[in-house]
């Protein structure tokens, strides 16, 4: 159709195709939703909420408890139904993005869509960040734009130290760029940058609900930025955007964030010990993680992610990503979804030497 600006109709669709197992570990979620007296609680209000009323322009009174929260300036805070619909917003209002290679996919998708230019620089041995290679970057550019560094970094699971992404902080504010520290895994690692960025225009931070909240289903992020920032990120979101149920599960959950660091704590102790008993693997090697998954190298990661399938594990396959080749993303789950996974992963190796047996008799 010749309605459509054309570079639309030449992009792919977003690269996730739904398949059913009984044991789901394909989508980072967390196993933990929220605690039965809270689902009770969210139930009966629920049952007060005037669904024919338009939902308030911009979330003004959960930006507020957010604010409380975080203790950041609430004209610095702005939520989105979902944390992509900021990352969208920002990268609609910029000359440019700035992404690190692998990353998360939605960044450069969204750069995309809104025909943005878009520059990934790789990650060097061991997963650890380009610096020069980014620096480099912000000051040839011909114009600023917004520079993307997910911390935990997904897909790998690797936690940048704040040494390092301060390096990058100060190039980003001396070239006028501005940074994100997408901090959606932050709640599983040693540390956040968030202070980093409290009164700081050039730096911002991402966060999300639909992690170690448990809240994936509720859709709802936020971000911590400037005033002036957050001001421009509200222009592009729509308004009367986030639903009133959604606010209304998200300000519930703020009120008791101690189910959080719990759910948190048993996702940390569960990804070690996966991670140990994995690494016994023959042909398999996982890679040390800071958030609720695990990128594990497979010799072929459809052989891995179809046997698993068949063995009731839907995990994620990363191999379609430049320097991934081989891997698939396991989500960890409850300790029982994660023994199945690891049986799973043995049995599959341990038919794989069969089988290469076999092949050495004939």
């Amino acid at each position: 159709m010749k309605v459509f600006k054309p570079h639309l109709l030449a992009l792919p669709d977003y690269p996730y195709t739904t398949r059913q197992a009984l044991i789901k570990l394909d989508q980072n979620e967390s196993p933990y939703g929220l605690p039965p007296e809270l689902k009770a609680e969210l139930m009966a209000r629920l049952e007060t909420l005037p669904l024919n009323r338009y939902p308030e322009m911009h979330a003004e009174h959960l930006a507020e408890r957010i604010a409380d929260f975080e203790g950041w300036p609430e004209g610095g805070v702005v939520v989105g139904p979902g944390s992509n619909t900021i990352i969208t917003a920002l990268i609609a209002a910029s000359h440019r993005v700035l992404d690190l290679q692998p990353s998360f996919v939605h960044y450069k998708r969204a750069a995309e869509l809104h025909g943005t230019p878009y520059q990934a620089i790789p990650l060097e041995e061991s997963f650890s960040l380009p610096i020069d290679g980014l620096v480099e970057a912000m000051s040839s550019a011909e114009s600023p734009g917004v520079f993307f560094l997910p911390n935990p970094h997904a897909p790998t699971g690797n936690f940048f130290v704040q040494e390092r992404v301060q390096v990058l902080c100060e190039a980003a504010a001396q070239h006028d760029w501005l940074m994100i520290l997408d901090e959606a895994y932050y709640q599983f690692a040693p540390a956040d940058l968030k202070r980093q960025a409290l009164g700081r225009s050039h730096l911002g931070v991402l966060r999300t609900f639909s992690k170690a909240w448990g809240l994936a289903g509720v859709r709802a992020g936020y971000l911590l930025a400037s005033d002036e920032v957050a001001r421009v990120a509200r222009h592009l979101l729509p308004p009367f955007g986030l639903p009133s149920p959604t606010a209304l599960a998200v300000e519930l959950a703020l009120e008791h964030p101690g189910y959080v660091t719990e759910a948190a704590e048993k996702v940390r102790r569960e990804r070690e010990r996966v991670y140990l008993e994995l690494k016994a693997h023959p042909t398999w090697i996982p890679y040390p993680s800071h958030t609720n998954f695990l990128l594990v190298r497979t010799p072929d990661a459809a052989a891995a992610f179809e046997g698993l399938l068949k063995r009731g594990v839907l995990v994620r396959r990363q191999d379609h990503i430049p320097g991934l080749e081989g891997a698939i993303r396991v989500t960890i789950g409850t300790p029982v979804e994660n023994d199945a996974f690891l049986q799973a992963a043995f049995e599959l190796a341990k038919e794989e030497k069969e089988n290469e047996g076999a092949a050495s008799e004939d």
